[in-house]
């Protein structure tokens, strides 16, 4: 008679029995698959990922350039690009439009060599920015180049009209050409002289971008722009008016040109003033719509604001900006 042995079974709630070998195991396939992947998918489009390291071998020179192109090289001895490219990199043309073994092997293949002209923005900005990102930090995420308007919009490294930064044409023109909205207020009967010369664009805005509001050229004090030339009311005052350190100059001035004098933003200066200074906007300025006899009761005939409270961005001697 066989005699069976009892079999031994697990509660639910016994306690599994632990593998350590297994678990090392499987610990080491994910760790290898993991290891494994990138390189998995990288292998089939390398050769598009990984960039070609350029041979010197595959430089043909300026002179072959020269040869087809001898419009585009008349003159370029003089051009700054020219002179930098052969300090730091011993090659001229190639140094932006890339090698041009292969352009010249292909009959002048337009597809085998880099061409600003046909290029998108992105690959153009690339180009440039691979040298003048010091200068032009800031270049990406201002208003221009968050509009995919490219260096080669403003700028002709071969035919610039203006040699200064060769510009494709001189300024306010330049930038009328995109902006024709702004060029009507420089017509304006009180207006900054720009059209005039006396003034450019760039004297105010960084069209490369400064990290502020309309790429102005300024510090966090928005004012400087204007105080550079407004030194007057640049301060620093014992007294000063809040309005100019918390909104600006643009507050009460229109900067390109306004139908009004001083370039204020409405025609009555005591209609400016009490756009703060009025009791729907604070207690603190009731004496404004309060008047207590002829000399302030607002009149513009009668008295101007600025007749009594002439140092408006800034006293030394008053609070209430008084001589």
């Amino acid at each position: 008679m066989q005699k069976h042995r009892p079999v031994t079974q697990l509660s639910i709630d016994a306690a599994p029995v632990h593998r350590p070998g297994l678990r090392a195991c499987w610990m080491f396939l994910l760790g290898a698959t993991v290891f494994c992947l990138p390189a998995l998918a990288a292998q089939a489009p390398a050769d598009k990922l990984v960039p070609h390291k350029t041979d010197a071998s595959e430089f043909v020179g300026e002179e072959t350039c020269a040869a087809c192109h001898e419009e585009v090289a008349r003159g370029f001895a003089n051009n700054p690009h020219s002179k930098l490219a052969k300090m730091h990199n011993g090659v001229t043309c190639e140094s932006c439009h890339g090698p041009g073994k292969a352009h010249v092997e292909g009959g002048g293949d337009k597809t085998k060599i880099f061409n600003p002209a046909t290029a998108n923005p992105k690959e153009v900005d690339d180009k440039c920015l691979s040298c003048h990102s010091g200068q032009h930090a800031n270049f990406e995420r201002s208003a221009h180049g968050e509009a995919k308007i490219s260096c080669v919009s403003c700028h002709s490294v071969h035919s610039s009209a203006v040699p200064e930064h060769l510009l494709k044409a001189a300024q306010p023109t330049l930038c009328y050409q995109c902006h024709g909205d702004v060029r009507p207020q420089f017509s304006m009967p009180f207006h900054h002289k720009v059209d005039e010369g006396l003034l450019s664009c760039s004297d105010c805005h960084n069209p490369h971008g400064t990290g502020r509001s309309k790429m102005l050229r300024s510090t966090a004090d928005e004012n400087a722009i204007c105080a550079k030339c407004h030194t007057e009311t640049a301060g620093p005052f014992v007294y000063e008016h809040p309005v100019v350190k918390v909104e600006g100059c643009v507050s009460c001035h229109t900067p390109h040109g306004s139908q009004n004098p001083r370039l204020l933003n409405v025609s009555n200066v005591n209609t400016l003033c009490l756009q703060c200074h009025s009791t729907t906007n604070s207690a603190a300025f009731s004496h404004a719509t309060a008047p207590t006899g002829p000399a302030h009761s607002q009149v513009a005939a009668e008295v101007a604001c600025t007749n009594c409270h002439t140092q408006i961005h800034g006293s030394n001697a008053e609070y209430n900006f008084f001589k």
